[in-house]
């Protein structure tokens, strides 16, 4: 029996790495990811499912601003801010309810933190080409 060709999946891989803003929401996903298995399941299966689906909904719709026309760019920047806001809303309120420690979010924060200001440039830069 043969083997799958992993070239494909490899080659997209290296086409996300090379856009900087999809490979630092890539990251903090993957932190999210870590911090998931410590969180109470009372909590992991409402505000832990939510978190990871707005952190699923940020890295589609930096996804399709990176890879879509130049006319439909600002509209999916403009949702991957609006759901990086709600993101950090949701994380904060899972750190104050002591489900992620300091540590984590710290690091979580200050990734997300830049990722908003890329995303601010890149909005600024695409509003500037139109």
């Amino acid at each position: 029996m043969k083997s799958h060709n992993n070239s494909h999946p490899a080659k997209l891989s290296l086409s996300l790495d090379s856009a900087s803003i999809l490979a630092r929401v890539k990251q903090a996903y993957l932190l999210w990811l870590e911090i998931v298995p410590h969180i109470p399941r009372s909590s992991r299966y409402t505000l832990g499912d939510r978190i990871e689906n707005k952190f699923i909904d940020l890295l589609e719709a930096t996804y399709r601003a990176y890879f879509s026309k130049k006319d439909n760019k600002a509209t999916y920047i403009i949702r991957a801010v609006a759901l990086l806001d709600i993101l950090k809303f949701l994380l904060q309120i899972a750190w104050e309810g002591k489900y992620i420690g300091n540590g984590k979010y710290i690091e979580l924060g200050g990734l997300l933190a830049e990722i908003g200001k890329m995303l601010g440039g890149w909005k600024k830069g695409v509003e500037t080409d139109e």
